[in-house]
């Protein structure tokens, strides 16, 4: 019976010993959490093996971080996939039928949201500066020099290949005339008034012609006769070419010296204004201007862009990835977490294997405790 008390015991302070040394051990990997001193003399085992070999741990997460979690491959295959570019594709293109092409913002409201005020008075003074500019050169060169000068010689040939016909139409025109009622009534007022002026001599040239309207139609046919005459035609045309040569040579400015200038110049300014209406077309939406938006944009716009980054992304993605440093960054980090910090983080994480540890330690000592026990017992036997 004291054999049994015996080994009990040894098993006792066996598990006792083996869960209290496993449960030390566990501790001093984070405690103590600074280094501790009698005097000057620094005490073996502190700090805690975690907290002494902080900044290696440190630079081992990093790297671990970099090189086997977040990866270029890792973000190629879990963020560039084409279902996340069709859902980003949708995403943009909810947004920008949305945010814009939708939205109730006037031209004039976007305007302002960019930063910029009073476009349409501005545009309008523009408009009217460069309109008077303009309109003062086209003054200058049109008051400077003679027709011939001014005009574009085309046009001035134009017009002297015009001359025959407007010959043609004008002694048509005349013949027409000549040969109507109006032209008689013309013609015989035209001879009654003369008559009438020459007194008693008319008087008698009337007795002698006779009737007036055989005199007048006398005279119709004399001047029908003058106008179909070709020599009519030729000195016409004659009159009409040296008339416009004479033209030609005149200066601008003399027949333009009555020209209201500046009645054309308002006129003018008020007609592009009126037909500008900058004011009135920026209270309109995006949508006013181009209904057919969101289809356009989303076979034309939204895929391409999105297509444009993710291409870009993935070009960019190992470059970009050395450039933010992962692995330092992690280091820092961790630098900067308090040792009860990352004691917590291990522990949350293998809080149960630890404590099986302890167990295991405990369970391990007191089978050495009976092992010594029996060891002790044959051995006093013998």
């Amino acid at each position: 019976m004291d054999f049994i008390w015996t080994l009990l015991f040894m098993a006792f302070i066996g598990a006792l010993i083996g869960g209290f040394t496993n449960h030390l051990a566990i501790k001093m990997l984070f405690r103590p959490h600074e280094a501790k001193y009698i005097g000057k003399w620094r005490l073996p085992f502190t700090p805690g093996l975690i907290p002494k070999r902080r900044d290696e741990l440190a630079v081992q997460l990093g790297k671990t971080v970099t090189n086997y979690l977040l990866t270029p491959d890792m973000f190629r295959n879990k963020l560039l996939t084409p279902e996340n570019e069709k859902k980003a594709t949708a995403f943009l293109q909810n947004k920008i039928e949305e945010q814009v092409l939708h939205s109730d913002k006037t031209l004039n409201d976007w305007l302002q949201l960019a930063g910029v005020s009073n476009l349409a008075q501005n545009v309008e003074n523009k408009m009217e500066a460069i309109i008077d500019t303009q309109l003062m050169n086209v003054r200058a060169k049109l008051t400077t020099g003679t027709i011939e000068e001014v005009v574009p010689k085309i046009w001035q040939e134009q017009v002297k290949e015009k001359i025959p016909t407007v010959t043609s139409y004008i002694l048509n025109r005349a013949e027409q005339y000549i040969d109507s009622p109006e032209g008689k009534v013309m013609f015989q007022k035209m001879i009654n008034d003369f008559l009438e002026s020459k007194g008693t001599f008319g008087g008698v040239l009337g007795m002698f012609f006779g009737d007036s309207n055989s005199l007048v139609e006398k005279v119709q046919k004399e001047a029908l006769k003058f106008i179909n005459a070709p020599g009519t035609f030729n000195l016409l045309h004659s009159l009409i070419d040296k008339e416009f040569t004479k033209l030609q040579k005149r200066p601008t400015a003399e027949l333009l010296s009555d020209f209201n200038w500046e009645g054309l110049f308002t006129s003018v300014k008020a007609y592009a204004k009126k037909e500008l209406a900058l004011e009135s077309r920026l209270d309109k939406t995006i949508q006013d201007y181009w209904p057919q938006g969101s289809e356009w944009t989303s076979e034309n716009l939204t895929p391409k862009l999105i297509d444009f980054g993710f291409n870009q992304a993935e070009k960019q993605l190992e470059l970009s990835l050395k450039k933010l440093k992962l692995d330092e960054i992690v280091k820092e980090q961790v630098d900067t977490f308090p040792v009860s910090v990352l004691e917590d983080l291990v522990l949350g994480i293998s809080r149960r294997e630890f404590k099986m540890i302890t167990v295991l330690g405990a369970l391990l000592g007191g089978i050495i405790g009976i092992v010594q026990g029996l060891i002790v017992f044959f051995t006093n036997l013998s």
